[in-house]
């Protein structure tokens, strides 16, 4: 289990880690924290990370210095991170295959010892409204399909291509949507405690 801030055991930090980054996934919405950080940047990322998650991990916005796998396939090695984080960060961002070309080469990354995919999913969403006037509504996105879809993505990026492009809205500013898909991207990591709406009184 990883050191945190609240002493919990593994049950009970999930819970909380769930219901605390939730309040503070909905403060950043509510308060447009959004636009004072940079949008596309390995930088804006861990702005979003350390926001997020400050109150539970030490480590919260700090690239990892350890190595991470998950099931069979390893993720960038801390070695040589900080170099293939510059090198997304130079990546282009004009369309939406670039969008999303960076959004997959940032999970290969995997750039925190926890809470990468909700912090990426919100970076994407951040680079899509500032870009192209979208969001993905993460709601349409089947769990299994998008992680299967994920999975292959170093290989094969077609399928994550359509799931996104299929769930993209024009709806950027709408607060119900980004609850949903908040709750959505924490479902797909195993989060499902609480929802948005029961957390939002």
């Amino acid at each position: 289990m990883l050191e945190n801030k609240l002493n919990n055991n593994e049950v009970e930090l999930a819970k909380e880690e769930e219901r605390i980054t939730k309040l503070k996934a909905l403060e950043l919405f509510d308060t447009n924290k959004f636009n004072e950080f940079e949008v596309g940047t390995t930088n804006g990322l861990c702005e979003i990370h350390k926001f997020l998650f400050e109150d539970i991990y030490s480590f919260a916005g700090e690239i990892r210095e350890v190595n991470l796998a998950k099931s069979n396939f390893r993720f960038a090695a801390a070695m040589y991170l900080k170099d293939v984080l510059s090198s997304i960060d130079s990546m282009p961002e004009e369309t939406l295959d670039d969008i999303i070309k960076k959004y997959i080469e940032m999970n290969i990354a995997h750039p925190f010892r926890e809470g990468n995919g909700r912090s990426t999913r919100i970076w994407l969403d951040m680079i899509l409204k500032n870009r192209i006037g979208m969001v993905v509504d993460w709601s349409k996105i089947d769990k299994e399909e998008y992680l299967l879809a994920m999975e292959r993505s170093p290989i094969r990026d077609t399928e994550i291509k359509l799931l996104l492009k299929n769930a993209l809205t024009d709806k950027i500013n709408d607060r119900d949507v980004y609850m949903k898909g908040i709750d959505i991207s924490y479902k797909y990591e195993g989060y499902n405690t609480y929802t948005m709406k029961e957390l939002d009184k």
